[in-house]
């Protein structure tokens, strides 16, 4: 990728106040406030770090379950993901037959070797999955016949296809020796998260104290009906060692679940899409891999064609996350991007968990607030302008 020298001047999206952001070789060199004498902000769009997804399936009809791959899969989900703010991404690869995630394993890794842009925007794999509860309700849309206990070998074997880029695994620690496993991880980098649970509360703690850090869409993946006290979700809130990802697009969870999540975790809470291919695309009916016949709202619900009730996936980017959190009151705004961009960053040790500082990388966005909306305009990855909106 070009990296060009550009200066630029906005809103800061936290402070409010106009600057200038100067970019040199692909990193903000320096951030200065705007002179009072040119302090004419009207027409200034406001100005964040890029989105960071910690789980994305895939966008705009490309699957990273599907295998084999197109040709040049990745590296245009990275491109494309950029009209959406996402300056990098961890894609995300769930529950299926030892051959298939291996073989989807590795097309990322080649796509990273081949192409600088996929290399860039991809900041590691999250494998969700197989080593998750064999339950109903709890292993959610995951096919139970790939379902299987916690195995070092064979995660060393889809490490290595990786290129060592798996940097986070849902598991459940339901399993037995799952603590062993989970230290394992640990100790080789893998940053470990809760998810698609039937696990007790004991065996959750047992995971913390093993060096499991995360809880993968809480609230989400789980029974229908479970014991009022104890039970998994209220373990992984009651942990002060886990931080809790959640998917805010208004349809996961209700806003009351979304405000005591960001309640009791504060600055532990981080937005995630969990994204699947039909995120994208205009509204209509498809026909999905997991869910069969579904129906992608204009208001941006995905649910199965023959029950509106029943979600078949998320279908709403981190934007539209943002949005539904401001605009629900349950965050203000700088609170709401640092859920998806800075806290995400810093929570992977990403060079991005800077943020809008001196040194630290140039991923970047443009945007306007336009009532209830959020607008994107540009959006800069390591100094260089990869989306500019068409009409501006």
């Amino acid at each position: 990728m070009g990296i060009k020298d550009m200066n630029l001047k906005a809103i800061h999206y936290a402070t409010g106040e106009p600057v200038s952001i100067c970019m040199e070789q692909g990193v903000i060199k320096s951030i200065e406030p705007v002179k009072s004498e040119n302090r004419d902000t009207s027409e200034l769009a406001i100005v964040a770090p890029g989105l960071v997804d910690l789980q994305i399936n895939g966008y705009a009809g490309h699957d990273f379950n599907q295998v084999p791959y197109p040709d040049k899969m990745v590296g245009e989900v990275i491109r494309k993901l950029w009209q959406e703010g996402v300056t990098s991404c961890f894609p995300t690869v769930i529950t299926n037959s030892d051959q298939a995630i291996q073989e989807a394993l590795e097309s990322i890794a080649l796509a990273c070797l081949q192409d600088p842009v996929a290399d860039h925007g991809i900041a590691g794999i999250h494998l969700e999955g197989p080593f998750i509860s064999p339950n109903d309700g709890a292993r959610g849309a995951h096919n139970c016949d790939y379902v299987r206990p916690p195995d070092w070998e064979l995660f060393n074997r889809w490490q290595e296809a990786s290129g060592g880029r798996i940097r986070i695994i849902t598991l459940s620690p339901e399993w037995p020796n799952s603590a062993q496993f989970i230290s394992k991880c640990t100790e080789n980098g893998v940053t470990v998260s809760i998810g698609h649970t039937s696990a007790t509360p004991e065996q959750i703690a047992e995971a913390v104290e093993a060096g499991a850090r995360m809880s993968t869409h809480l609230g989400n993946g789980a029974h229908l009906m479970m014991p009022r006290h104890p039970n998994y979700i209220w373990e992984q809130l009651a942990q002060d060692r886990l931080w809790s990802c959640v998917i805010a697009d208004g349809f996961h969870l209700p806003d009351q679940v979304l405000k005591v999540v960001f309640k009791v975790k504060g600055a532990q809470a981080m937005l995630v899409s969990d994204a699947v291919s039909l995120s994208g695309l205009p509204a209509g009916t498809y026909t999905s891999h997991i869910g069969g016949s579904v129906v992608l709202t204009p208001e941006g619900k995905l649910h199965l064609a023959d029950n509106e009730n029943i979600l078949a996936g998320s279908a709403q980017m981190l934007l539209r996350g943002i949005e539904h959190v401001t605009n629900r009151d349950l965050a203000e705004l700088a609170v709401a991007w640092d859920m998806a961009s800075e806290r995400t960053s810093r929570f992977m040790k990403l060079p991005s968990a800077a943020g809008l500082t001196p040194g630290a990388p140039a991923d970047l966005v443009l945007f306007r607030r336009e009532g209830s909306r959020i607008r994107l305009e540009r959006t800069f990855k390591s100094g260089k302008q990869v989306f500019l909106r068409e009409e501006i």
